[in-house]
């Protein structure tokens, strides 16, 4: 592994600036859209019916009627009142943002969190900023530390600036380890909690964030991606952006918003933090997302109604799932759970797939592990039929081991 010499020459702000803007070209920004299509077309896809290129649909897309609880999206979409702002805004797309929608929505949401306006940066999804965090505060010398199983996007962008890569397993009741992840490495850059927790849907307390806050290495800091917060009663970690600690919160309206093919995130920190996202740039955001977001910020009865649309269903699923005596870990708190299956999770993945009902991946370090997003009650309702005849046949036998190494999208990390 390369190092830095200490007698290396300063760059300059225009070089910086070239340099940066390389490694961001030559790092694909990974979402979760693009992890979960990668597991679902290796896993022996059906030919699309003749012709669904011509009418409207890509021969890569699912076929119709396909069960999609792959992605963690929210299958309830975007609100009436986000639907409406497109539609306002939409005729004025041929101006870039003539309204101020961006400003517009950064003011909102820093207003309603007691946050500045300099705390906050608007993005298309929390995936860039999730990216551009991992590139600026991890290098060859600064290691990247998250739990085992987590969000893994972070962890390609730490393959990209040559860091360490340092994975700490969960604690006995599914939450981050926050004590294991401070003494991992002493060096650390950027130390990744995501809470809730993707794959597991569990949680991480906030006494337990504010400490790992208190006793990290110096010089890195906290990365905590707060995508499914809002589907919980989980304190979020805002109010430690505003007291001007060392941490970076990521929020994104692809989840409860229903917004994950619109897009549009925050970055929230210090702005001096924020400062050093911006060498690997930011497009202009899309009007329409920015206003969309900025219509659901304002519909106070959204985030509780859907919270508890979602929780009932999820509850539900988890009871079946329970009674029927098939193992969930954890005790998930959002739109995601795993089960753990006792064979292999990618053979159950395809089997699945198979029926018509797209599950979610699997993990290294839990081979027979595998997530579920929850959708409606209608599509639970075929998840449970599928799963249950699933489990109840024989495990799936391949004559070439090859094919189910193929069923992994990404190489494992």
């Amino acid at each position: 592994m390369t190092t830095r010499m200490s007698d290396e020459p300063a760059l300059g702000r225009r070089s910086f600036l070239r340099g940066a803007a390389f490694i961001a070209a030559a790092a694909p920004i990974l979402t979760e859209a693009q992890l979960a299509h990668a597991a679902a077309q290796s896993a022996a896809p059906a030919a699309p019916p003749s012709g669904m290129a011509l009418h409207g649909q890509s021969p890569n897309a699912p076929p119709p009627g396909m069960t999609l609880i792959n992605a963690n999206e929210n299958p309830l979409g975007p609100s009436k009142a986000a639907c409406d702002a497109i539609a306002r805004v939409a005729p004025l797309g041929g101006r870039y943002d003539l309204n101020g929608e961006t400003d517009l929505l950064a003011r909102t949401f820093a207003a309603q969190n007691g946050l500045k306006l300099e705390n906050v940066a608007v993005y298309a999804g929390s995936s860039e900023p999730l990216h551009y965090s991992v590139l600026a505060f991890t290098s060859p010398t600064r290691s990247f530390v998250t739990a085992d199983p987590s969000y893994e996007a972070g962890m390609f962008a730490a393959k990209t600036s040559q860091a360490k890569i340092v994975k700490v397993p969960l604690s006995a009741d599914c939450a981050h380890d926050v004590k294991a992840m401070v003494k991992a490495d002493p060096q650390a850059g950027v130390i990744y909690i995501c809470n809730p927790n993707n794959p597991t849907g569990t949680l991480t307390t906030k006494q337990d964030i504010v400490w790992a806050l208190e006793n990290k290495p110096a010089g890195s800091i906290l990365l905590v991606d707060e995508a499914y917060i809002h589907l919980t009663d989980a304190q979020d970690t805002l109010d430690l952006v505003a007291a001007g600690k060392d941490l970076i919160v990521l929020r994104t309206f692809s989840k409860i918003y229903g917004m994950a093919g619109i897009r549009c995130g925050f970055a929230v920190a210090r702005p001096d933090l924020l400062a050093k996202l911006a060498p690997f740039g930011q497009n202009a955001m899309p009007i329409t997302g920015s206003a969309a977001a900025r219509a659901s910020l304002e519909d106070a009865a959204l985030v509780p109604e859907r919270r508890k649309l979602i929780g009932d269903t999820r509850r539900d699923t988890l009871a079946w799932l329970k009674a029927n005596n098939y193992k969930v870990i954890g005790d998930p708190q959002t739109n995601c759970f795993m089960i753990d299956t006792g064979r292999n999770g990618k053979a159950v993945f395809a089997a699945m797939k198979a029926k018509n009902v797209l599950i979610g991946r699997t993990w290294p370090i839990w081979p027979n592990a595998v997530r579920v997003s929850v959708g409606t009650p209608e599509e639970m309702a075929k998840f449970k039929v599928a799963f249950k005849q699933v489990m109840d046949s024989p495990p799936m036998a391949f004559e070439d081991h090859r094919q189910l190494a193929q069923l992994d999208g990404f190489a494992a990390l």
